[in-house]
């Protein structure tokens, strides 16, 4: 994975607006998770989602790091205290954008809401935007992108599609002193993969 300082990247961002912000490359993508350590010590030595983990229930991916540290507390919420970089091939990724439903009718381009209804019972994917935060957990204009999959999205996702899970932990607890300051904040390189608005 590529870092580089907080301060630096933010110049760059969108202030507003609804953006996939990732770090990819030509080929594969990053998007995060934070679980419990039964469930991330078997991710990391396996190399796939198996155990104690779920393929019942929706899981959520998020590709933006700050929302993931927004959400897991930097690593300090229960269940949430190891933090997950999971590296996926971009066309995965993508096929999983094809395949997801607005988890709101307002949000959703379909003509009633009983087809986004019908839509929502039958797909595998789940879009949500939310607000973006910056590192003390603000709220912003921007929003940020997380998916829910189940049923063979998950399937595939957790068992076949994964390139490689990184416990990014111990960069995050690294990271946190910083977080109030953010002059030598250090985060992971990312920029705009897909703009919506």
């Amino acid at each position: 994975m590529k870092f580089e300082a907080y301060k630096k990247q933010v110049k760059h961002w969108p202030d507003d607006g609804k953006h996939i912000m990732a770090q990819f490359d030509e080929d594969t993508i990053v998007v995060y998770q934070a679980y419990s350590d039964a469930i991330a010590d078997f991710a990391v030595e396996h190399q796939y989602f198996g155990g104690a983990y779920s393929y019942t229930r929706m899981s959520w991916i998020k590709p933006n790091f700050l929302w993931m540290m927004f959400r897991s507390g930097w690593a300090q919420k229960p269940g949430q205290e190891r933090v997950l970089a999971i590296r996926i091939k971009r066309s995965f990724f993508d096929e999983i954008l094809s395949q997801a439903i607005p988890s709101s009718f307002a949000a959703s381009e379909f003509p009633t809401q009983d087809a986004w209804k019908q839509a929502i019972e039958t797909s595998d994917v789940r879009l949500q935007w939310d607000p973006d935060h910056d590192p003390v957990g603000s709220c912003l204009p921007r929003r940020a992108l997380q998916l829910g999959l189940r049923g063979e999205m998950l399937a595939r996702y957790g068992k076949k599609e994964i390139l490689e899970i990184i416990d990014v932990k111990p960069f995050v607890l690294q990271q946190f002193p910083h977080v109030d300051q953010q002059e030598q904040l250090l985060i992971p390189v990312e920029s705009i993969y897909r703009s919506c608005i």
